[in-house]
C-alpha cells in the first residue's frame, strides 16, 4: 500500500473544489501533485499511461468528452500532453453547472497554450504545490502555529527537537515526499537525481530549446550562491563567465532562468513596499530562491558535513528552507511572503502578508545568541520605520531559528521560534 503523509495542499484543494468546477494543481515534479490529488479524487485518468497513451491522445483529439466521464472529482493526470482537454474541461464545467468536477495535474513540461482557446477564468482555480514543509514531513512538531502569532499571544512555549546535524540533513534531503520514507543515505541521493534530470532533460523540454547542460550547471551553481540575495542577471552572468570560455549575454541568462521558473525550480520572492515615515528608497528587485534548498545544495555538490563545515553556506540554504515552509504556511492562511530592503541596507528576510492587511515580520537565523539579538534589532528598526497612520502595525515580530531549545516570547514582545516547532 502506497504510504501517504497529509499535506497542507489537501485542505487547499478541497476548499478550491467547493468554489470552482475545476482545480489545476501546479508545482515542481516529484513534489507530490498526483499522489495528493489521488487522495481527493473519486476517479482517475492517467493520460500518459503507456498502455493507453495512444488511445487517450486519439480520444482527446476527436472526442475529449469521453475522457471526462467518471465519478467526480475526476483527476486528469498529465493533462498537458493533450492541451485540448483544457477547453473540454471548461466546456463540461459550464454545462454541468456544479462545483468540484475535475482536478488537473501536470508534469515539468508546460502545456502548449496556443492550443487553448479559453483562459478558464471563473471555472478554474489554481493551487501551487511546493515540496513538503518540515511540519508536513514530520520533522517539525508543530507546537507553534503561524496563524496564532497573528493573534499576538502573550506567551508561547514549545520544545525544539532538531539539532544542527539534523537540520543539515533536512536541508540536503529537501521536502521531496518519497525521500521522507527512505533511509538517510538513499534519501540524500534524491535531490541529486532531481538536479541531474533538470540539467540533462527538463530545462530543454520546457519549450523545445536545446540548452547546454554545462551552462545550466554553471547557472544553477551561481543561483545557489545567491540564495537570499537580490543578484541581478548581469551579476549572475559575470559569475558564470568566470568559468565559461564562451560568449554569454544577459538575454541567454534570462532565458535559462525563465525556463527554470516555468518548471518551478526557481521561485523568487517579490519585494515588499510598505508606507514608511521617512522617504526611504525601497529596493524593488526580487530576491533569488530555489523552491527547495536541496536543489541549491545539489547544484553546489554539497552534503550535510559540508554545510556543518561552512556555516555561511549553511545559513543561506537554511534560509531557503525556512522561506519554503513560510510560503507553504502562508498559502493556507491566504497570504504571501515578501522580502524588504531599503537603500540604507536595512532588510527583513520575510514579511508574511495576509489579504486582510495583517502582516508579520520575520528574520531568519540559523542560531546563536548574537545572531538572534541582531535579528531582533533589525525587526525593531523596521517596525519603527513603518507609518502606522497609513497602514496597520505588524501583528508580530519573529526570529525564526534553526537551533535553540525552546520557542518563547521575549520581554520586548519578539517571538523566538525554532523552525522545528512551526506549522501553519
Amino acid at each position: 500500500m502506497k504510504k501517504y503523509k497529509k499535506r497542507i495542499a489537501d485542505m487547499l484543494i478541497e476548499k478550491k473544489l467547493k468554489g470552482k468546477g475545476a482545480v489545476l494543481v501546479e508545482g515542481p515534479k516529484w513534489c507530490g501533485k498526483t499522489t495528493t490529488s489521488e487522495q481527493l479524487s473519486e476517479s482517475v485518468l492517467y493520460m500518459s499511461e503507456p498502455d493507453n497513451l495512444k488511445q487517450n491522445m486519439q480520444l482527446a483529439d476527436i472526442s475529449p468528452s469521453l475522457l471526462l466521464k467518471g465519478a467526480v472529482p475526476r483527476l486528469i493526470d498529465e493533462w498537458q500532453v493533450a492541451p485540448k482537454l483544457w477547453d473540454a474541461v471548461r466546456f463540461e464545467v459550464d454545462h454541468r453547472g456544479e462545483e468540484g468536477q475535475f482536478i488537473l495535474t501536470g508534469s515539468a513540461v508546460p502545456a502548449d497554450t496556443q492550443l487553448i482557446q479559453h483562459t478558464g477564468t471563473g471555472r478554474f482555480a489554481w493551487v501551487l504545490m511546493r515540496p513538503m514543509s518540515l511540519f508536513e514531513s514530520g520533522e517539525s512538531n508543530g507546537s507553534i502555529r503561524l496563524s496564532q502569532l497573528f493573534k499576538e499571544p502573550e506567551q508561547i512555549a514549545a520544545v525544539n527537537d532538531l539539532d544542527i546535524m539534523k537540520l543539515a540533513f533536512l536541508v540536503c534531503r529537501g521536502g521531496w515526499p518519497r525521500a521522507t520514507f527512505l533511509d538517510e543515505d538513499i534519501a540524500l541521493e534524491q535531490a541529486y537525481d532531481y538536479y541531474d534530470a533538470i540539467v540533462k532533460t527538463d530545462i530543454s523540454r520546457v519549450d523545445g530549446v536545446k540548452r547546454n547542460p554545462e551552462r545550466v550547471k554553471k547557472l544553477m551553481r551561481s543561483y545557489a550562491r545567491n540564495q537570499g540575495a537580490q543578484a541581478s542577471n548581469a551579476a549572475i552572468k559575470s559569475d558564470m563567465l568566470a568559468n565559461d570560455l564562451e560568449t554569454l549575454d544577459e538575454d541567454t541568462v534570462l532565458s535559462y532562468i525563465d525556463a527554470l521558473k516555468k518548471i518551478f525550480v526557481i521561485e523568487d520572492m517579490p519585494a515588499w513596499n510598505p508606507n514608511l515615515r521617512s522617504k526611504t528608497a525601497i529596493r524593488t528587485s526580487d530576491t533569488r530562491y530555489y523552491i527547495d534548498p536541496s536543489i541549491g545544495v545539489a547544484a553546489l555538490g554539497l552534503g550535510p558535513n559540508d554545510l556543518i563545515n561552512d556555516l555561511e553556506t549553511f545559513g543561506l540554504m537554511f534560509e531557503t528552507m525556512c522561506v519554503r515552509d513560510l510560503r507553504v504556511f502562508a498559502d493556507m492562511l491566504g497570504g504571501e511572503v515578501y522580502h524588504y530592503r531599503d537603500k540604507s541596507g536595512l532588510e527583513c528576510d520575510a514579511v508574511i502578508h495576509l489579504r486582510n492587511g495583517s502582516y508579520g515580520l520575520a528574520e531568519i537565523k540559523l542560531g546563536g545568541d548574537e545572531a538572534i539579538a541582531h535579528g531582533a534589532e533589525t525587526l525593531m528598526e523596521l517596525k519603527n520605520k513603518i507609518d502606522t497612520k497609513k497602514m496597520k502595525a505588524p501583528s508580530f515580530l519573529m526570529v525564526l531559528t534553526g537551533t535553540g531549545n525552546y520557542a518563547y516570547r521575549r520581554e520586548d514582545g519578539i517571538y523566538i521560534v525554532p523552525i522545528g516547532c512551526l506549522r501553519d
